[in-house]
């Protein structure tokens, strides 16, 4: 599997769980860190966890594992790492405070579904 089939899988994946606002941010060109971010946010500390949890069981489904996963505790910015795609799972306040998008300065791609 590709890193952008990847981030669609994660994207979708979020989608499922209802999640807003998904974006693929394809960071490839801008750092070695990873190939693609996917942002997107819940709406409740709830939605974020159910958000990550989806996340890593379709991943698992396809044989993959996330190489480590922060910010469950709180749950007002998860990260799934999945090495060439990191997935960010916001509460809207924390979204629009870090501004990812604005800060990597690359178009970002709606997932449509």
């Amino acid at each position: 599997m590709t890193s952008a089939d990847l981030a669609g899988l994660i994207a979708g994946a979020a989608a499922g769980k209802k999640a807003r606002d998904v974006v693929i941010l394809d960071i490839s060109g801008k750092t070695t860190i990873a190939d693609f971010f996917v942002i997107c946010e819940g709406d409740t500390d709830r939605q974020v966890r159910a958000i990550v949890d989806n996340i890593e069981e379709t991943c698992a489904s396809q044989g993959m594992r996330p190489l480590s996963v922060a910010g469950l505790k709180d749950a007002s910015w998860a990260c799934v790492d999945f090495d060439s795609v990191i997935a960010h799972v916001f509460l809207p306040g924390e979204r629009t405070f870090y501004d990812l998008e604005g800060l990597w300065d690359v178009p970002a791609r709606e997932y449509a579904g």
